[in-house]
């Protein structure tokens, strides 16, 4: 719910801070506990929200690269899906502070 609140709050265009946070938490009934909303605010105050949900739209929904034609025995090896993971590990790396 707390990130709920801050998605909200910044889809508004409002301040994501703590007196704001505990007044949507309240609205909607929500047990507020300081620690975490302070935790929040200060997890959020130097991510740039926009930016983050647009790497996670391009991330989830980039369309998969057309494979280049190959030999029907190659198998991709296993550097290259090492290669990849770690990738898709980068790409998501932004949203852990969102969510941390």
């Amino acid at each position: 719910m707390y990130i709920y609140a801050a998605l909200l709050l910044h889809s508004a265009s409002k301040p994501i801070d703590v007196d704001n946070i505990k007044k949507i938490l309240t609205a909607a009934e929500v047990a507020v506990d300081e620690a975490r909303v302070k935790a929040l605010t200060a997890a959020l105050s130097e991510v740039k929200i926009d930016d983050v949900l647009k790497q996670a739209s391009s991330a989830a929904f980039a369309p998969a690269a057309p494979a280049a034609p190959t030999a029907p025995s190659a198998a991709p090896s296993a550097e290259a899906k090492k290669t990849e993971e770690k990738k898709e590990e980068e790409a998501l790396a932004g949203l852990g502070a969102l969510f941390g």
